[in-house]
């Protein structure tokens, strides 16, 4: 999709911009022309090595929860919000609701109520397509089709946000865009306990591991690669069209989970096979499938890159900081 340009010479905040989305999001901006891209992280599912270096980009190690952080980043006048910090997770949600419901929460307001005082261009939210959808939502999901049937705290938190958003902008005006993404994968997600099945899959397939299946495999999802992620975020942040809307972002195509332990197995040669375990109680939802018709009409949205070409992406950027994500990785 073609991207017109408003953020050469501009200052960006990327809350969470040390994980997989906000490392690939600051970069493509720092690349644009940004003047200054901060980067504002705890660091709690990151890591410091992840994060890009430019002399355009800024880190700064916080939390969201923390106002003296706050007034740090917002000092330096960000003209763009993209908050794409999150306590992440479905299981992390459920092991920790509290914590969710803090960070997902009051963090957002906080994020919110900054980005109103020092009266932002835009602030794009990262929802989740994956959790504000429920088993009473037709597929492929259109975004009017929510639910308030959910099963996680994550999924609950989640679309807190989006009505937190919402209230800003009903209220205040504030330019708000509610992005709801469907299984991002890329370069840049390290491995972990409470991390996606594509970053974990590859570890434990060049680790030597059988790939572990929860279910019986033909479960499906809409894996979307962050590129086309990033296409659509900026966008966001662009176009009028799109202010007070919540927007899809995903492939628009079904995958199984069984074809992707496959395609893993084979770019990485691990010959252990698959390891079929229980599904967990949170995990209902056996197909999911986004409707981008929205976003094609809003944004010009077109994903671009597809499933096994960001496969092989993936795996080559793992082959290439496998010493780093082998010392990281925590299960």
């Amino acid at each position: 999709m073609e991207i017109v340009n408003e953020y050469e010479g501009k200052v960006v905040l990327v809350t969470g911009g040390a994980g997989c989305i906000g490392t690939n999001l600051s970069r493509k901006l720092a690349e644009l022309g940004a003047a200054k891209v901060v980067i504002l992280d705890d660091l709690s599912s990151a890591y410091e090595w992840n994060i890009p270096r430019a002399d355009n980009i800024s880190f700064v190690h916080g939390s969201i929860l923390d106002d003296e952080m706050l007034k740090r980043v917002f000092k330096e006048k960000p003209e763009y919000v993209f908050h794409l910090a999150a306590h992440f997770a479905n299981q992390n949600s459920v092991d920790n609701p509290e914590t969710d419901l803090m960070v997902n929460g009051m963090g957002i307001l906080k994020v919110l109520e900054y980005a109103h005082l020092a009266d932002v261009n835009r602030f794009v939210y990262s929802s989740s397509g994956c959790g504000v959808y429920g088993l009473d939502s037709q597929m492929p999901f259109e975004e009017p089709d929510i639910s308030i049937r959910l099963h996680t705290p994550y999924q609950v938190t989640k679309l807190v946000g989006e009505l937190y958003t919402n209230y800003f902008y009903n209220l205040y005006g504030l330019p708000i865009v509610n992005a709801r993404f469907f299984n991002v994968f890329g370069p840049g997600e390290v491995p972990g306990r409470y991390r996606n099945v594509i970053p974990n899959f590859f570890y434990w397939a060049l680790k030597g591991h059988a790939l572990p299946i929860t279910g019986d495999g033909t479960e499906t999802r809409d894996w979307t690669y962050v590129d086309d992620i990033l296409d659509g975020l900026l966008a966001m942040g662009q176009k009028e069209e799109a202010v007070g809307e919540a927007i899809n972002l995903g492939s628009g195509e079904e995958h199984r989970v069984i074809d992707l332990a496959a395609n893993v197995n084979a770019l990485a040669g691990n010959e252990e096979g698959l390891n079929y375990i229980e599904r967990r109680d949170w995990d209902v939802k056996h197909r999911l499938l986004s409707s981008i018709a929205k976003a094609k009409r809003l944004l010009g949205y077109e994903p671009q890159t597809g499933f096994e070409d960001g496969l092989k992406k993936v795996h080559a950027w793992f082959r290439e900081n496998w010493e780093n994500i082998d010392g990281c990785a925590e299960f």
